[in-house]
């Protein structure tokens, strides 16, 4: 391999460490900042992740509110806790863990977030901040994502970037966020055409599509950063029923035999998704306060 490996989970460990400075700073004038996590139904990944997300929040000194609610739950019922959590002085971040259950539409959910507590970044207000270069709060993943390209590639400057994939969630803001830098950004998608010779002309490669190692290593420019958001379940090679393992949205191997540095999945951008949520709510609890 001759690409350097971003490591995002030390990374990760050591924003967590920054952010807890900050809290025992703020703690000691009478302020701690509080998350809430709202969870409706029994989803198995979202249960991992909000109970990772409250020990987090913990760690870091700040107060975790978890709300758990019944897959049965009603439109009314949840907004009606939004609007309880909105108004609740101790919290600071607010946080509905997504896919929400079918009768729930997730959109009004998210317009129903005060956009100053709205710690995931996805209120339209606050994609409208990103997208006109004002001061929000900026969703998690690209976030982060932006962080680890920072440290390997701080000035970006007048370079190619690509970004495979056009979600709300990470696609368009990593866009955003490169485009504030002086990239120059291209977001492809599936229905891009030539997508290898695309991804080629690439200083920076974001990969977020959701399908496993789509991305090749004949796809990388020589020396690029590969940034790889995806994570994938596939079946071990090992073989053994059920036995599978992660993968991200780029060919690791046949990428790192090119690329200058790259992510690994796991253990890249996924532990800085946690990392830039408590990040977040510490900067919506000083801003709230006018700190």
């Amino acid at each position: 391999m001759t690409a350097t490996l971003i490591d995002g989970k030390a990374f990760a460990a050591g924003l967590r460490a920054r952010v807890a400075e900050e809290v025992r700073a703020l703690a000691a004038r009478g302020v701690v900042p509080g998350l809430a996590v709202v969870l409706v139904g029994e989803d198995p990944a979202s249960a991992v992740y909000v109970r990772n997300k409250a020990a987090q929040t913990v760690e870091a000194g700040m107060r975790s509110f978890q709300h758990r609610l019944p897959a049965s739950t009603g439109q009314a019922e949840l907004l009606a806790l939004v609007a309880t959590l909105n108004a609740d002085p101790a919290v600071d971040g607010i946080l509905v863990q997504l896919p929400l259950p079918a009768q729930i539409d997730p959109q009004a959910v998210i317009e129903a977030i005060a956009p100053e507590k709205d710690v995931d970044g996805f209120h339209p207000m606050n994609v409208g901040r990103l997208a006109t270069g004002m001061a929000g709060l900026v969703p998690c993943t690209p976030l982060g994502a932006s962080m680890l390209i920072d440290s390997v590639r701080p000035d970006v400057a007048g370079l190619e970037a690509v970004v495979i994939g056009r979600s709300s969630i990470v696609g368009k803001p990593m866009a955003q966020l490169l485009l504030q830098r002086s990239a120059t950004v291209t977001i492809a998608h599936s229905r891009t055409r030539d997508l290898a010779a695309v991804c080629r002309r690439a200083d920076v490669l974001v990969a977020a599509v959701g399908r496993p190692e789509m991305v090749r290593g004949d796809w990388i420019k020589p020396g690029a950063v590969v940034i790889d958001v995806g994570i994938n379940r596939v079946p071990s090679p090992e073989g053994g029923e059920g036995r599978t393992r992660l993968v991200g949205d780029v060919a690791f191997a046949e990428a790192a035999a090119v690329a200058g540095a790259i992510t690994p999945v796991p253990g890249g951008v996924g532990p800085m998704t946690i990392a830039c949520l408590l990040a977040n709510t510490l900067q919506a609890a000083k801003a709230r306060r006018g700190i």
